[in-house]
């Protein structure tokens, strides 16, 4: 199983995805959870100790380097667009009991879209690894885009879900992801609800995502929000 979820900032996508890899792992299955978004908060979600100290893959220059054949720091010149990655997953994963890892990957934070630089060359190698290689259930928690994916992998993604919460702006962002989605080939695209408080918050997004599959509603539970909130608060 290959889950993907993503959405707009704050509406609890790695909630979402903390919990669909404790359900997963609970079930006996072996989980490597994929913290992608730049904004890494996953290890915090699931509980992990010192997760601010996690650097992302997407830091290490020398790795980057070393595995891109590219001089660290560098842009632009030649590099190599097909660097090995399957020894990653066992060398950079942290490990939390016996069915959970983690990999944080960070995101290349530049100027303009669609870099091509050995960084995000490194982590689409890794992600098309992870995804069509990896004998295991893979949960990735992306950024409100899905840079991360791309037409080599996306029929082997099980799902793309967007977690969405009752709000225009959420609702606009569903909406571009699933355009990205169908774009490079996803046929399997659902929408969870999330900080739903009542039968008109649920209705409202029953109208709104009209036509769409709506795999479920999350309620809001204010105990979520205080954990999630001292978690930031620890993490800054």
């Amino acid at each position: 199983m290959k889950i993907a979820v993503s959405g707009k900032g704050g509406v609890g996508k790695t909630t979402l995805s903390a919990f669909l890899v404790r359900w997963f792992a609970e079930q006996g299955k072996s989980v490597l959870a994929i913290d992608a978004d730049p904004d890494a908060n996953l290890a915090h979600a699931l509980g992990i100790e010192n997760g601010a100290g996690i650097t992302p893959i997407s830091q290490m220059k020398e790795l980057v380097a070393e595995r891109t054949e590219s001089v660290p720091g560098s842009y632009g010149g030649f590099f190599k667009l097909n660097p090995r990655v399957d020894d990653l997953p066992e060398k950079l994963s942290i490990r939390q009991g016996e069915n959970i890892r983690l990999m944080v990957m960070g995101g290349v934070k530049k100027g303009g879209t669609g870099c091509v630089c050995p960084e995000s060359i490194l982590l689409k190698n890794l992600v098309q690894h992870l995804i069509l290689r990896r004998n295991e259930v893979v949960i990735m928690d992306m950024e409100a885009g899905i840079e991360h994916l791309g037409r080599g992998t996306s029929k082997a993604v099980d799902w793309l879900i967007s977690v969405v919460e009752p709000g225009r702006r959420s609702i606009e962002t569903a909406a571009r992801i699933r355009e990205l989605g169908t774009d490079i080939g996803l046929t399997r695209i659902g929408l969870v609800g999330n900080k739903v408080r009542n039968d008109s918050d649920r209705d409202f997004l029953r109208k709104a995502l009209s036509g769409q599959l709506i795999l479920g509603f999350i309620p809001y539970d204010d105990l979520i929000i205080e954990v999630i909130s001292s978690r930031n608060s620890r993490k800054m």
